[in-house]
C-alpha cells in the first residue's frame, strides 16, 4: 500500500479535489490511504476567528466563519452541522476571552476534519470505494497542544484496528493530517505543516511501499525558484539532505518528515498536483553519488543572533550547560552556535521568548541581539571532507558580509549568516557558481 498526501493547494477548492481524487484513482492497485490537509488558507482563517473572539471582537470572528462555511457547504452540505458547533465555541470564547493552546489546537481542527470528509465524499460522488477515518481516533499524541508528539506505537496499533481492514478490503481511506488526540481524546494538532508529518508517521506505521507528498511544485529545488529563477528540480536526494533543507528553509517538506520514513527506509515523493505525470523528486536513503557535491540552497529569514560574552567562560566548565538551560526552560530551539573563548553566539527563529530569556541570561554574562538576519543553507553530500568547498562558497559572496558560520558539525551542511537585505544576492551568486554546469542524472532544468 501507499500514503498520499495532498496540501492544502491541492484540495483548495472543487476543482482542485476533483484532480486530487483522479490521481488518487490512477493508483488504487496500489492500495492508497490518503492524507489531506485543510483547505488552502482555511487554518490561517479559522486561527484568526479564534483570535478575535478571544478579543471580544465576536462579530469579525463569526463573519469569518460565515465565509469558512459558505467555501465548505458548497463542496459538502452536512458540514453545516460543524460550523453550527464552531460558531457555539467562538461565543464561548468570547465569553471567556481566552485562546489557549489547547483551544486553538480545537479551533485549527475543523480544516483537516472537515476537507477530509470533503474529499471523500468527492471520491464516493466519482464512483469510488472510500471511507473516512477521524484522524482523532487514530493519532495518539501527548499533552503538547499546539506541536504535539505523536506516540508511534500506539498510532500504529490503532491504524492497524481502523484502517487496515478497509485497506485490505479494496477501500481508499481517507483522514484529515495535522490533527490528532490524546489518549483521553482531547483534540491537539501537531504543529503547521503538521499534515506532511501525519503522512510518514502513517506511512511508517503500516509499513507502506512508498509516501507521496502532492503539492503545487515539480519538486526539491536547486534553490527557491522565486529568487533564482534558473533553480533545476532536485530528481534524487538522500533522506538527510532532504531534511537539512526542510528544517533550514525549503518549505516544499515539513522538517519532520523524513524521520519516520528513514526509521522504515520508505522513499518519499514529492510531486505536483497540477502536473501528475511529473516523477517530482525522490527522497530516499542512499541517493545516487553525483558529480555536484551540492544539491541545494536554502534560505530562512527572521533570523536573531543572541550573543552572551562573559569573562568567566576563560577555561570554565558548566558555562555552557547554563546557558542552554535557560532556552531549554523556554522552549525555544536554536539553530546554529559558535563559540570563542569568552562568547557565545546562538540563533534563533521563534522569537516570542526572548525578552524573558534575556533576562535570565544576564546573570550570565553581557547580552546582545542582533535580528533581521538570514540563515543561508548549502546542503550536499559529504562536504565536511571535500576540499575547497568553504573557499568555493565564501569566495562567491566575497562581497557580503558574513556574520557567524557553521561548517564541520555536520557532514552535509554549511551554514552562515547574513543581513536579510543580501539573503537573495547570496543565494544567486552562489547557484549562479556551484551550478554552472550539473549532472543531468540527477538535475532537472527548468522547461
Amino acid at each position: 500500500m501507499i500514503v498520499m498526501k495532498f496540501g492544502g493547494t491541492s484540495v483548495e477548492d472543487g476543482a482542485a479535489i476533483d484532480r486530487s481524487c483522479g490521481i488518487v484513482a490512477e493508483r488504487i492497485s496500489r492500495r492508497p490511504l490518503v492524507v489531506v490537509s485543510a483547505l488552502g488558507g482555511a487554518t490561517n482563517a479559522l486561527l484568526e476567528a479564534g483570535r478575535l473572539a478571544a478579543d471580544r471582537q465576536l462579530d469579525k470572528a463569526i463573519a469569518i466563519a460565515d465565509a469558512l462555511e459558505k467555501r465548505h457547504v458548497a463542496l459538502l452540505a452536512s458540514t453545516s452541522e460543524d460550523f453550527a458547533r464552531l460558531r457555539e465555541l467562538l461565543r464561548a470564547m468570547s465569553a471567556i476571552g481566552e485562546f489557549s493552546l489547547r483551544t486553538q489546537d480545537l479551533v485549527a481542527s475543523y480544516g483537516e476534519a472537515l476537507s477530509s470528509q470533503i474529499f471523500t465524499h468527492r471520491l464516493k460522488m466519482l464512483g469510488h470505494d472510500a471511507v473516512h477515518l477521524d484522524a482523532r481516533r487514530a493519532m495518539v499524541t501527548d499533552e503538547t497542544f499546539g506541536k504535539a508528539v505523536p506516540h508511534p506505537d500506539e498510532t500504529a496499533a490503532r491504524l492497524e484496528g481502523l484502517a487496515r481492514p478497509h485497506i485490505d478490503s479494496g477501500k481508499i481511506v481517507v483522514m484529515g493530517g495535522y490533527i490528532g488526540a490524546t489518549r483521553s481524546g482531547i483534540t491537539t494538532t501537531l504543529g503547521r505543516g503538521g499534515s506532511d508529518y501525519t503522512a510518514a508517521i502513517v506511512g511508517a506505521a503500516m509499513n507502506a511501499e512508498e509516501i507521496q507528498i502532492w503539492t503545487d511544485v515539480d519538486g526539491m529545488m536547486t534553490a527557491d525558484p522565486r529568487i533564482v529563477p534558473s533553480a533545476c528540480k532536485v530528481k534524487e536526494i538522500s533522506f538527510g539532505e532532504a531534511a537539512e533543507l526542510a528544517y533550514f528553509g525549503a518549505k516544499v517538506l515539513h522538517p519532520l518528515t523524513v524521520l519516520p520514513a528513514v526509521d522504515k527506509d520508505i522513499p518519499v515523493y514529492i510531486l505536483n498536483s497540477r502536473k501528475p505525470a511529473g516523477s517530482g523528486t525522490r527522497i530516499t536513503k542512499n541517493a545516487r553519488p553525483t558529480a555536484n557535491v551540492i544539491k541545494s540552497i536554502a534560505s530562512k529569514r527572521g533570523i536573531t543572533v543572541v550573543t552572551v560574552s562573559s569573562s568567566r567562560m576563560l577555561m570554565a566548565h558548566g558555562f555552557l550547560r547554563a546557558l542552554f538551560e535557560v532556552f531549554d526552560r523556554h522552549r525555544t530551539a536554536v539553530d546554529m552556535v559558535a563559540t570563542s573563548e569568552v562568547s557565545v553566539s546562538l540563533t534563533l527563529d521563534n522569537t516570542a521568548a526572548l525578552p524573558a530569556i534575556q533576562e535570565e541570561l544576564k546573570p550570565l554574562g553581557e547580552v546582545s541581539v542582533k535580528d533581521r538576519l538570514a540563515l543561508i543553507c548549502i546542503v550536499g553530500n559529504n562536504l565536511k571532507y571535500t576540499p575547497g568547498i568553504a573557499h568555493r562558497a565564501f569566495g562567491s559572496v566575497k562581497d557580503i558580509n558574513i556574520l557567524m558560520v557553521s561548517h564541520g558539525a555536520s557532514n552535509i551542511n554549511l551554514s552562515f549568516i547574513v543581513a536579510e537585505a543580501d539573503a537573495d544576492t547570496a543565494m544567486r551568486k552562489l547557484h549562479a557558481d556551484f551550478f554552472r554546469e550539473f549532472d543531468p542524472e540527477v538535475f532537472e532544468p527548468p522547461v
